[in-house]
Parts: C-alpha cells; sequence; structure tokens
C-alpha cells in the first residue's frame, strides 16, 4: 500500500484566456505563443479547482493527443452566460525538437528528438440549458486530433501512457506505443449537474488510431486502433460556500471561502467531500490479428478538501487502483493496490 504526503505549493498560473482573447486580434504569426490550449472539462478547470488532486487518466491521455501544457498554438475562445466555445490549431509541445528520445504524440505531452513537427487541433462546445440560483445543467462535446504525428528518424509512432491518478510513483501502469500512425483522434460527450451543495459530472472519450503506409512491421501494424474510457464524479460542500459554474470556463468553480478561518468567531472556512470512479481502457482488438493490450485501468477515489481562506487549501486522497493486465513483462498478471495522498496548495 503506498502511503505518501506531497506538500506542493502551487502558484496560480498565467491565465491562457488573456492570450486567447488577444490572438484573436492579431496577426498569424502569433501562433509561435506556447500556451495550454483548452479541451474536455476537466482540463478547462484551473489546477487550483480539481476536485482531487490529479485527473481522471482517460482525461489526461485525451487532451495530451494535441493540447496539454506549453503547445505551440492559435485560435479563440467566447463566452457567455450560457454557452462556451473554443478552438485552436495546435503544434509541437516545447522542447519537443530538444530531445533525443524517439516518440511521438506522448501522454506526458511532450515528444521528444523530432525531425517532423506534430500538427493538429482541439475543439470544445459546452452550455447550460438550465440555470437558476440552485440548479446548472452542463452539456459539452469536445474532440481533439493530432493530423499529423511527429516523426522521428522516419518513423510516426503515438505512445500513450498514464499513472494511477496520483503522483507517487512514475510508474504508469498503462502504457502502450502503436507504430505506424498516420493520425490520432478522439471525441465525447461532457455531462455535468448542479443542486445547492451537490455537483455531478461526467465525461466519455474514445481515441481512434489511423495507420500510416509503413507496413515493415506486417500485418499488425495495418489495423486501426480504438481506445475508449470515461469517468463520473460526485462532490458536496459540507460548510462554506459552495462550488458554482464558471462561465470564462465552461466549468465548475471550487468553493469560495466568504470569512478566513477564525474559530473564535465560528468562521471555519469551506469544506467539501469528493467521489471518483474512473476507466481507462488501452485494449483494442484482443483476440484478433491486429490486437493491442495496454491493460485497462479502473480508480474508486475519495477525497476531501479544506479551504481555510482564498489562499490555501488542504487535500486527502484516497484512490483503489485496479490494473489488467498489458503486454509488459512487469504487468503480464495485472495488479491491484492503494495510495493515500496530501498535498497543501497555494493560490495569489
Amino acid at each position: 500500500v503506498p502511503l505518501g504526503i506531497i506538500l506542493l505549493p502551487c502558484l496560480t498560473p498565467f491565465d491562457p484566456s488573456v492570450l486567447e482573447s488577444g490572438l484573436t486580434q492579431v496577426s498569424s504569426h502569433n501562433r509561435w505563443y506556447y500556451f495550454q490550449p483548452r479541451v474536455t472539462e476537466e482540463d478547462s478547470e484551473s489546477s487550483n479547482e480539481f476536485e482531487m488532486m490529479e485527473r481522471p487518466a482517460i482525461t489526461d491521455i485525451v487532451r495530451n493527443i494535441a493540447a496539454g501544457d506549453a503547445r505551440m498554438s492559435v485560435g479563440a475562445l467566447h463566452y457567455g452566460k450560457r454557452w462556451w466555445i473554443a478552438g485552436y490549431l495546435t503544434g509541437q509541445s516545447y522542447g519537443a525538437r530538444g530531445g533525443s528520445n524517439a516518440a511521438a504524440v506522448s501522454s506526458s505531452g511532450v515528444t521528444s528528438g523530432v525531425t517532423d513537427s506534430q500538427s493538429g487541433g482541439t475543439f470544445r462546445i459546452a452550455g447550460r440549458p438550465y440555470m437558476s440560483k440552485d440548479i446548472d445543467v452542463h452539456v459539452g462535446v469536445s474532440g481533439i486530433a493530432a493530423f499529423k504525428v511527429a516523426e522521428k528518424n522516419g518513423v510516426r509512432s503515438a505512445n500513450f501512457a498514464e499513472g494511477p491518478e496520483v503522483d507517487l510513483t512514475t510508474t504508469k501502469f498503462l502504457n502502450e506505443t502503436v507504430g505506424n500512425v498516420g493520425s490520432v483522434w478522439s471525441a465525447g460527450p461532457e455531462l455535468g449537474f448542479r443542486w445547492k451543495r451537490l455537483v455531478l459530472k461526467g465525461e466519455y472519450y474514445h481515441i481512434g488510431v489511423t495507420r500510416g503506409d509503413n507496413y515493415a512491421a506486417g500485418a499488425s501494424s495495418r489495423g486501426s486502433v480504438g481506445f475508449q474510457g470515461f469517468y463520473g464524479a460526485a462532490n458536496y460542500t459540507i460548510f462554506g460556500k459552495a462550488r458554482s459554474y464558471n462561465i470564462k470556463e465552461g466549468a465548475f468553480a471550487a468553493p469560495g471561502v466568504d470569512h478566513a478561518f477564525d474559530p473564535a468567531h465560528g468562521h471555519w472556512g469551506a469544506l467539501e467531500v469528493s467521489a471518483r470512479y474512473s476507466v481507462a481502457d488501452l485494449n483494442s482488438g484482443l483476440g484478433t490479428a491486429n490486437a493491442i493490450r495496454g491493460g485497462q485501468q479502473t480508480v474508486w477515489s475519495a477525497g476531501l478538501n479544506w479551504y481555510p481562506n482564498r489562499h490555501f487549501r488542504f487535500m486527502l486522497d484516497y484512490n483503489h487502483i485496479i490494473v489488467s493486465r498489458d503486454s509488459f513483462l512487469y504487468d503480464a498478471v495485472g495488479r491491484d493496490g492503494n495510495s493515500v495522498a496530501g498535498r497543501i496548495q497555494a493560490a495569489f
């Protein structure tokens, strides 16, 4: 049972919406800026607003197909009280040409040692068909694609890898590299519902990989590949200002603190409890000649977040992790385990 406490001073990052709004008013040379193009509901939230310490595995895998942190991008973002829409054309991640390791699309968001850059794009549209003081209904669709994956030494491949939704280990139980890749895409719906202090939300994504024209590896490199994953989450604010809908992100914001922690005057900040169930499946075509066994990861999570004031929060997460066997020798029979992690996060 891995057990650890993570103490991370997380300062609020630069708000990409400032840059994004500027991109709609300047010439195309601004496409060389590096920032985080937002896609999926979870990715659209600030890290200061996560219900759990980490995103669900499937959303991290999806966003890093052609988005993720610090990627060369150009696009536009527009939003109103009832709608949010954004689209971007994207290229390589920052530093992608400076490495020496062979990789193409990587779920870590960094592609190393490429000789021909990736090109891709993202699109997300979300709305609130119903809104009131006590209720918010959220619906949306996200799509992302690498139209042309990066090339190194004449090889175009895509690596899909993700950890167990807690940063206590660098081991990635899900790990699969697909060769002879022409393009990679993913799309899926997102749903959310708030009733007073209760927030429910979930997303589903299918990932498709089309093959290129390099058949040197034989029949196993010719068939299309399909992965998938989803999550469902519930959150309840026990005391303090409940979570609300953030129209700038098209997502749900963290609880507010009306009065800083002051027990002498009956002020305790804000406290919320969260639960999540997530599945990421990197198996495709099992039982066929084109079978890919990247493994399936299921995570049951529970968390408690306390906000003593608007600048700090204390997080405590528990994860129960179940991983099916994959093609790696160290995980030939699958594994399961538990983790407990804590974090102190600061935002100014």
